[in-house]
């Protein structure tokens, strides 16, 4: 079983919460830090944003990762969300283990 990172932000920290609950009831991820706040600057439909959003990185691994991506875009408050999933090539084996356990259905 291959383990992931995912990384998504959201607006505010409440929002974050939420989703991270959903996540974690539906065994979609084994474990999400939420980060503290930072500034996100970008361009948007011709614009330069400013915004402040909290960071999460979701834990699952890859056999979850298809209904993890569908649960991210129905919670997410963002017309066009950054969900960004990168691969952990190695890990304490008992901590992969416990994600692939922790997510299994």
């Amino acid at each position: 079983m291959s383990t992931l990172l995912v990384f998504t932000n959201l607006p505010d920290r409440a929002a974050a919460e939420r989703l991270a609950d959903q996540l974690l009831e539906r065994r979609l991820a084994a474990c999400v830090n939420i980060l503290a706040p930072c500034r996100s600057v970008y361009r948007w439909k011709g614009a330069v944003q400013h915004d402040e959003e909290h960071p999460m990185l979701i834990k699952t691994t890859r056999e979850r990762y298809a209904a993890l991506e569908q649960a991210l875009r129905a919670g997410h408050p963002y017309e066009l969300p950054e969900i960004i999933a990168v691969p952990i090539e190695r890990g304490l084996p008992a901590y992969l283990q416990w994600v692939a356990g922790e997510t299994q259905i």
